[in-house]
């Protein structure tokens, strides 16, 4: 095992509270190559405790995952679009309404979205293809990344693969998932930001009670501080979580693997198109899964939104677009 040459030295990260200097380590995540991991190494050093990794020479790409590339094979597919909006990044997230996959979205073909891209108008508006299944389009014919589950051993998928397309520039705000997963880069470089599950309460995740108010717009797996822009002052355990801040660089090619629980923050590179696509796994051992206070944490949260969830349906029944807002409710979930 070797650490990422880019992620070798631990640097430093800076904020001012009053006038002190709070200064933290960022630590590098473990950098394996393919060829020197195998199905028992990952599962004892990696699955079995949690602990993410970073692999390489696992997926050989065998074509350039370009905008055109992707328009070839989902041109006339329509899509899910969300909108996040740039000027929410300017706010405090205790003020937000929707966050992830409860953003307004608009379905558009792929090959709208594209043009959008090229514009300009698709970084203006920060518009974000994302979680986007590509079970059942022409792409899953020639995207085959069976050698992942294969070659580490991995059982259960709970998702198919979701393609995320955007442009650099774009943030996935810092979140966890209730399942393992695996982000593999396929155009474009992403940073990952990572905290482990015990920091959980450092990180001021949203309260579940959120959901009441919410139901899936707002996610209590969602962290309400910027990890690029601290505040130390009105939260004041970060100081604490900070000590167990991981980053690392995803490349074309590289897989990520995010165990469930580990907060995370994904951050698009450079100023072209960004293309990725994840799967989420059954947690294994179930031993595991049985001590993740998050994974339950978020199932108690997805149980309080019932009462918003079934007053949205009965309003849409009784206003005649119950198909339209189940499709909606069927993309947030």
């Amino acid at each position: 095992m070797h650490d990422d040459p880019q992620l070798g030295m631990d640097r430093s990260i800076e904020s001012q509270t009053g006038n002190a200097a709070i200064t933290s380590l960022v630590k590098p995540i473990a950098h394996l190559q393919a060829d020197c991991l195998t199905k028992n190494v990952f599962y004892q050093n990696y699955q079995k405790p949690g602990i993410p990794v970073l692999i390489s020479g696992l997926v050989h790409l065998d074509q350039n995952w370009s905008l055109d590339y992707l328009c070839e094979w989902l041109g006339a597919i329509e899509f899910p679009v969300r909108h996040y909006g740039r000027q929410r990044y300017e706010q405090d997230k205790r003020t937000w309404s929707d966050i992830g996959s409860g953003v307004e979205v608009k379905n558009m073909p792929f090959c709208e979205y594209a043009t959008l891209l090229k514009s300009g108008v698709a970084h203006e508006q920060d518009l974000y293809l994302g979680k986007c299944s590509i079970e059942h389009t022409p792409l899953a014919k020639v995207a085959t990344f069976d050698q992942i589950k294969m070659h580490l051993g991995l059982k259960r998928s709970i998702t198919a693969w979701n393609l995320w397309v955007g442009l650099g520039g774009h943030i996935t705000c810092l979140h966890y998932d209730s399942f393992d997963g695996t982000l593999l880069q396929l155009q474009g470089s992403k940073r990952l930001i990572l905290f482990p599950p015990s920091q959980l309460y450092n990180l001021y995740p949203f309260p579940i009670s959120v959901h009441l108010k919410n139901g899936l717009n707002l996610r209590s797996a969602y962290s309400q501080i910027y990890p690029d822009k601290p505040d130390f002052h009105q939260f004041p355990k970060l100081m604490q979580a900070f000590q167990h801040r991981y980053e690392v660089i995803l490349n074309p090619g590289d897989v990520l693997y995010i165990p469930a629980g580990w907060m995370h923050e994904v951050i698009a590179l450079g100023n072209e198109m960004v293309c990725s696509v994840n799967r989420f796994w059954s947690i294994q051992p179930f031993v595991r899964a049985l001590f993740c206070w998050s994974k339950w944490r978020s199932h108690l949260g997805s149980v309080l939104t019932a009462p918003y969830v079934l007053k949205n349906l009965f309003t849409a029944m009784r206003n005649g677009d119950r198909q339209q807002t189940l499709g909606q409710l069927l993309q947030k979930l």
